[in-house]
């Protein structure tokens, strides 16, 4: 029965809980668990409020990651930026889970990534479109940028009802994510109420390197435990860098060095914690690495002021690296205190692998007298004495002083011996002294995982006559092993059996472990790799691994060789008749060899043809990446000649053929020659050339009015002599102003020309006819005047005058259009060095006389 469970029971009106009476270790004793009846709660029960975003459970933790993970490694992803990475992520995190289509602006994208809209419109959202991983639609600016966004995350999209997907998210995880990330790099707003919105951890993090910072803190966060504590990565590492940059390094998928300088940054903003605690013999001791935020939103407060180097153990009465664990005092307080000896507050049951400064070894029950620890000062490794003219101890001549050379820090191997030994069962052995010390110490005892000691059972005399190395290797093949007979339909509970069942078969074949000269060649080259006998992945020696049968494409391939054999002996009977058993066997044999050397023959040609198209395929590709980079530089050097030109209509320098403020008066002045056109596309005769000029003035005339009176509330608006600093920037604006006068008035325009033509003979003409027919339709033929009818007449009556309004508006602007263009065609615009004097001469008017002229 659970905890969660007994606590919930309820018999006989009371409610009984689970009480864990635990022994200190130190004292030898167990722990009992026992029930007790405790009162039941009265009144009602108290809601549940959501609790901090940081403080998931180990469920929503590993799911979350995994589905981050998941996102990362899209194939799409290969080489693109953390800002491109961080932004799918994001965009991840806002999908509806209703539609899948995230609709965001290019801005605020860029503020949640730490970038500017002009980076992320320019860099992020187009390596978005070219990565295949999101799907964007996106709303083109005035310099073809994209602003407003609808974006779909495709690996979401397809994950959805995938049974087991990490990426089968529900919308409690999605709310989560969301939650997640916004507690982790929220831009913060201000809200139009007043109300304020702050900033997640790192939101204020912006400019060169923030997406990368970003990025590091959120998976940070995703692999922190409950304490804050992040697992680091083992194995060797660059000594110069450490173990928490390697595994921020590791995180990111990027350099040691790189990992390093991210890792910094976050403790500037003091965001995570890097302490290196040091041993009792003053040796330097691992690192941990914490995230502070994710342990206070467990609840778990991490007390004093903690630096690195800072964190020391007491400085005990002896130094010395081989024997760094003395009679130890369990500490009776309210803080308890880590392995490491950073004290944590409100954490219970924390232990750590990596910290045994403060433990005592566990020793095997060996035959050595052993000195009483009074006697003996309480030192490890006294209790095994010396031989001869030996020392009792390695390093009793050592003074005290670093071994071998000084040097601070141990070597790797005896970093692989401590994480080998703190897991290591009672079968693990220990050597101390001298240069022993730099060979790797083997184990006795098989791995401490389960799945890994049930698959090894069979080959466990083996195993004791491996080196330290050779188990490692071995124990990597067989974890690799079983992952493979995991993903082949068999439970993960059956893989190891398998994996021992394949053993036992190896060992029979070879006639037992006393036969196997070699351990590690025949468990690495013999023992744990599988051998199908047909193309079936199932099978292993003819017998299916999901099934545990025969295999029957085995048996089918068995059958082919044997019908091929009984028809070549069918063949040399009739080709041959009469011969004798030994003639006849010995042609049976040479025939079958020759099929042989012929199958062999083709099975490399093929493969040579393989490596041709291989090859060829990589040369074709090659050859394309050079096209590809040719028609960039091209491009480049086109596009680096296109903007050195001037504009063409000021002369401005360097503008790229057009500057800002007179491409905007070029779309300004085509929209209200449009605009004109609508007009008297209803109140004009299309065939009266003056009518239309007429209408076409009336429309600019208003046009310029509004215009000026729209300039005029600007100029108004600013501060006297505000232009004057930026006097191109000020005629943008007021050229820009005057595009969006006309750009609101061709939409009114064209509004009121669609009104205008629907009511014209036309448009009402075709109202009556499809009134008529939708009326006349057979399922109200029994009712045609009746209120379904008509509703439906009206609909359509008034679908096709909207109809014919359109194609007369699309008419009559054609016919227009073609006239305006045959008047144009014939005036040709003067360039602007030949309009400088005129330009030059020309008087200003007062409205328009000042330092910026529109």
């Amino acid at each position: 029965m659970s905890a969660g469970a007994a606590s919930a029971a309820v018999l006989d009106h009371e409610v009984w809980e689970v009480v864990d009476n635990s022994v200190d270790d130190v004292t030898g004793g167990g722990s009992r668990r026992r029930l007790r009846s405790v009162p039941a709660q009265a009144g009602p029960v108290p809601k549940r409020a959501a609790g901090h975003p940081l403080s998931l459970s180990r469920d929503a933790r590993a799911r979350l990651g995994g589905a981050v993970r998941a996102l990362l490694d899209a194939d799409g992803l290969d080489g693109a930026s953390d800002a491109v990475r961080l932004a799918v992520l994001v965009l991840a995190s806002r999908t509806p889970w209703e539609t899948g289509v995230v609709a965001i602006r290019t801005s605020e994208l860029g503020r949640w990534i730490g970038a500017s809209a002009s980076y992320t419109a320019s860099e992020v959202v187009p390596a978005l479109k070219r990565s295949g991983v999101v799907s964007v639609d996106a709303s083109e600016g005035e310099f073809r940028e994209s602003t407003g966004l609808e974006c779909k995350v495709l690996p979401l999209w397809a994950a959805q009802d995938v049974v087991g997907h990490p990426l089968n998210l529900t919308k409690k995880e999605y709310a989560t994510l969301q939650r997640l990330l916004e507690a982790v790099m929220a831009p913060g707003w201000k809200h139009r109420d007043g109300r304020v919105t702050p900033a997640g951890l790192i939101g204020t993090r912006t400019g060169r390197g923030a997406a990368t910072d970003r990025l590091a803190l959120l998976l940070l966060v995703l692999e922190a435990r409950e304490t804050g504590q992040v697992r680091q990565i083992g194995g060797t590492v660059d000594s110069r860098r450490g173990r928490a940059a390697a595994t921020v390094a590791r995180l990111l998928g990027c350099t040691a060095s790189a990992g390093e300088r991210v890792l910094e940054r976050l403790e500037d903003r003091e965001l995570v914690l890097r302490v290196r605690l040091r041993t009792s013999s003053g040796l330097a001791n691992r690192s941990r690495l914490m995230v502070l935020s994710v342990a206070a939103a467990h609840g778990c407060t991490v007390a004093g002021d903690i630096r690195e180097d800072r964190a020391q153990a007491p400085e005990p009465d002896f130094s010395d690296p081989d024997v760094a664990a003395g009679p130890v005092e369990t500490p009776r307080a309210e803080t308890d205190l880590q392995v490491s000896g950073i004290p944590v507050t409100d954490v219970t049951g924390v232990s750590d692998p990596d910290g045994a400064a403060a433990l005592h070894t566990d020793h095997p029950h060996l035959g050595t007298p052993v000195v009483d620890l009074s006697l003996a000062g309480g030192f490890a490794g006294e209790g095994r004495g010396g031989f001869g003219d030996l020392p009792e101890r390695a390093c009793v001549r050592e003074d005290g002083g670093p071994l071998r050379g000084g040097k601070p820090k141990k070597p790797p191997v005896d970093q692989r011996v401590e994480q080998r030994t703190d897991g290591a069962d009672d079968g693990g052995q220990l050597r101390a002294g001298g240069w022993e010390k730099a060979q790797q110490q083997k184990r006795v005892a098989l791995p401490a995982d389960s799945h890994l000691r049930v698959a090894l059972r069979p080959v466990s005399p083996l195993w004791g006559r491996l080196s330290g190395w050779q188990q490692d290797q071995v124990e990597a093949a067989a974890k690799a092993e079983v992952a493979q007979l995991t993903g082949l339909d068999v439970g993960p509970e059956s893989a190891p059996q398998l994996l021992a069942d394949r053993l036992t078969r190896r060992l029979t074949e070879t006639g037992g472990e006393a036969m196997v000269a070699k351990p590690f060649g025949w468990l690495r080259g013999r023992g744990l790799v599988r051998r199908p006998s047909c193309p079936d992945r199932r099978c292993d020696d003819g017998i299916r691994l999901d099934t545990g049968e025969s295999c029957e494409s085995c048996a089918n391939v068995v059958h082919i060789h044997r019908a091929r054999r009984a028809q070549m002996r069918a063949d040399i009977d009739r080709e041959l008749p009469g011969l004798a058993g030994g003639e006849r066997r010995r042609i049976l044999e040479k025939r079958l060899r020759e099929r042989v050397a012929t199958q062999a023959e083709n099975f490399a040609r093929d493969q040579e043809q393989v490596r041709v198209e291989r090859a060829r395929r990589e040369a074709a590709r090659a050859e394309a990446a050079e096209q590809a980079e040719h028609e960039r530089r091209v491009a480049a050097a086109a596009e680096a000649v296109r903007q050195a030109l001037a504009c063409e209509d000021c002369g401005r320098g360097r503008a790229a053929g057009l500057c800002e403020a007179c491409g905007y008066r070029r779309r300004t002045e085509t929209m209200t020659v449009e605009t004109g056109l609508l007009a008297a596309t209803w109140a004009a005769v299309l065939d009266d050339r003056d009518d239309i000029n007429a209408v076409i003035a009336g429309v600019r005339a208003s046009l310029e009015a509004d215009i000026k009176h729209t300039q005029r509330e600007f100029l108004e608006s600013v501060e006297p002599g505000e232009l004057d600093t930026d006097p191109v920037g000020a005629a943008s604006v007021l050229a820009f102003a005057a595009l969006q006068t006309v750009e609101a008035a061709l939409s009114d325009y064209r509004s009121n020309a669609l009104e205008r033509l629907g009511r014209t003979a036309e448009a009402e003409a075709e109202a009556r006819r499809a009134f008529r027919t939708e009326q006349n339709r057979r399922w109200f033929r029994h009712n045609p005047n009746g209120a379904d009818a008509i509703a439906a007449a009206t609909k359509a009556a008034d679908t096709a005058r909207e109809r014919t309004a359109e194609y007369l508006l699309t008419t009559r602007l054609e016919q227009l259009r073609e006239q305006t263009a045959a008047r144009t065609e014939q005036v040709p615009v003067a360039p602007w060095t030949g309009r400088l004097h005129e330009l030059a001469t020309r008087p200003l008017d007062t409205d328009t006389a000042g330092p910026v002229i529109a």
